[in-house]
């Protein structure tokens, strides 16, 4: 069958989108983009509070689960992943930041450094437009009180700095990669929804095409960019045999090219966090008036408690005090938030978080089954390197005390848990043991680099031909807060260099 499409890029998440896009925009050829779930036309995915019905939505998230974290208690975690056109970045906070400078320049990656990327996020920028969320909740505002000399402008995880975030929304509306780039559809650009991928196709060593679960097949002229994200890029890479022999020996995999470090090297960024009860949002009789009008209002207006992110604002700050880089951030949210396993609980409340910017532990993914319907094993390996541990108790003790020192004035509430008497080490620890989770920022499935990694500076996976990867499993680090401009500039970049190396 004769291909219709030059390149088929598999999923339409945050750097799918653009790297489809930016195919098409430099003429490297036709791009058949194919996403596994639904379309992104949900009134709730537009609205910047749906995202508390989005996330676990089997039909709109992969709802995936941890294997028992070792560190935890045995305990299992969500791993929210994106699954419509938009990807995580349509059912995320939408929270903007570049990351520090010098991440880049410690991947140590020729083409990456932060001079290289820098013009990339400014390319991404100028579609997407993020700025200063506008009508945050005033304890959000208030938080720029915890490092006055910074202003009120968006913290930064270059210094210490605390306030409203900035956000990619425009007019209290979601902006997604897909919003910004593939709407309208691109001439030469092709999306199709509902279509989960099993395998790639190869003819000798050169990626040819892709193989869905219904058994059709779709094909490619000049190859295939894989952008389904840090869990399932490796996942399908490893079902069309490239990844560890001993592994897919073990499942029946042809192995098409021995891979040891395909599905090594998965971190994500750690957090535990503190509740507050007594001001902010919630479920109060005070607040019924305000619940009930908030649709009208935010159809009206685009304002109100409807066109929060939840996630409002936070901070950069480092962990022990001292005068250093940031190395935790800290999100907050104005909203009660349960700590008893309930969804809905009465009260009103905030809540903050501290995560650690640069974790050290790291953990793997594999193939638990080469059924393409079998979740994969996701080891996060949280605090397998203790010292992870140790700088998320410290932050806590340092969030706790910031939180106090904030000028929330009547808005101020009570530490309700942990709670103030959770004061000695062991005990904190405890806290984290049993409460951590991670902030849904999966990262370095398929990092790129020299010798044994996976993916080249070029995003080209080694030992075959015509197949390039575009999303965060890239990243040989996490960067210094949220990853999802990050995986945007990612895709950008994938298109500039797939044109280039297939003119």
């Amino acid at each position: 069958m004769t291909a219709e499409h030059d390149f088929i890029v598999v999923g339409a998440g945050s750097a799918g989108c653009i790297a489809a896009a930016e195919l098409v925009r430099r003429e490297a050829g036709k791009v058949l983009l194919i996403e596994a779930g639904p379309p992104d036309n949900s009134p709730l995915v537009k609205m910047p509070f749906g995202l508390v019905w989005m996330i676990g939505n089997t039909r709109r998230d992969w709802c995936y689960s941890s294997a028992p974290q070792k560190h935890l208690g045995g305990r299992r975690l969500n791993v929210t992943r994106g699954r419509m056109v938009g990807g995580s970045g349509s059912i995320n906070s939408m929270v903007w930041f570049r990351g520090r400078k010098d991440d880049f320049d410690t991947w140590q990656v020729p083409g990456w450094s932060w001079s290289d990327v820098a013009p990339a996020f400014e390319a991404v920028e100028t579609r997407l437009t993020p700025g200063r969320m506008q009508g945050a909740h005033p304890l959000t505002e208030a938080l720029h009180s915890l490092f006055p000399a910074y202003g009120t402008q968006p913290p930064t995880p270059e210094y210490e700095s605390a306030g409203v975030f900035a956000f990619n929304m425009v007019d209290g509306r979601r902006r997604s990669a897909a919003d910004g780039f593939i709407k309208p559809a691109p001439k030469g650009l092709t999306l199709q929804t509902s279509l989960e991928v099993d395998r790639i196709l190869f003819t000798g060593d050169k990626a040819s095409g892709v193989r869905l679960v219904d058994g059709s097949e779709l094909q490619a002229n000049k190859g295939v960019v894989l952008s389904a994200g840090s869990i399932g890029s490796p996942s399908i890479l490893m079902r069309s045999g490239v990844g560890p022999k001993a592994d897919l020996d073990r499942l029946g995999i042809d192995n098409r090219h021995d891979a040891e470090e395909v599905g090594e090297n998965l971190h994500d960024h750690p957090a535990a966090g503190l509740h507050f009860t007594g001001s902010g949002y919630g479920l109060t009789a005070s607040q019924i008036p305000g619940w009930a009008l908030a649709p009208f209002q935010y159809l009206i207006t685009r304002r109100g408690r409807f066109a929060s992110p939840t996630v409002e604002g936070g901070a950069f700050f480092n962990a022990r005090g001292l005068n250093e880089a940031p190395d935790v951030q800290t999100h907050f949210i104005p909203f009660m938030l349960g700590w008893q396993g309930k969804r809905y609980v009465y009260g009103s409340g905030y809540f903050a978080d501290v995560g650690i910017c640069r974790p050290k532990s790291r953990g793997a993914l594999r193939l638990s089954d080469s059924d393409p319907g079998a979740a994969p094993e996701i080891d996060l390996g949280l605090f397998n390197d203790s010292s992870d541990l140790d700088t998320l108790v410290a932050g806590l003790k340092r969030l706790r005390n910031l939180m106090e020192q904030a000028d929330f004035g009547r808005h101020r509430g009570r530490e309700a848990f942990p709670g103030p008497s959770v004061q000695s080490q062991k005990a904190l620890r405890a806290h984290v043991r049993e409460r951590a989770a991670t902030a849904y920022h999966p990262v370095g499935t398929l990092r790129m680099g020299a010798g044994s990694a996976p993916v080249d500076p070029r995003l080209s996976v080694r030992g075959v031909e015509g197949l390039w990867v575009a999303d965060a499993s890239v990243m040989p680090a996490v960067t210094s807060a949220n990853t999802n401009a990050p995986s945007m500039m990612i895709g950008y970049r994938a298109g500039e260099m797939i044109s280039e190396d297939c003119v």
